[in-house]
């Protein structure tokens, strides 16, 4: 079992929207690999997903419900990333005390 500070922040929600971590020392479980492939896909996705906001931000024809369902999109991968962002800096400052800093 790990300590509090070891928890890693799962990419999905629990019921409720609620987080959910992941306690274990293995880093190398299914679950652990599970929330590795969900992260890359989910970065994956964030990614293709600038590349057509790009796009639509271009096209001079582009209406307000392109641009409405551009930013839900937008605002769905952020969330994403935000909360990958936010495990794998957990998980940095649990591996290297100093990176702390780039957490505040």
């Amino acid at each position: 079992m790990t300590t509090p500070n070891e928890l890693r922040l799962l990419p999905w929600s629990g019921p409720d929207g609620k987080p959910c971590y992941l306690s274990t020392d293995d880093s190398g479980g299914y679950v652990s690999r599970l929330a590795d492939n969900i992260e890359a896909v989910q970065l994956g996705m964030a990614a293709d997903l600038v590349e057509q906001v790009s796009a639509v931000l271009g096209d001079r024809d582009a209406d307000s419900e392109d641009l409405r369902c551009m930013l839900a999109e937008l605002t769905g991968a952020l969330r994403d990333v935000l909360r990958v962002a936010s495990s794998r800096g957990h998980i940095l400052a649990v591996c290297d005390p100093h990176s702390t800093a780039l957490l505040r």
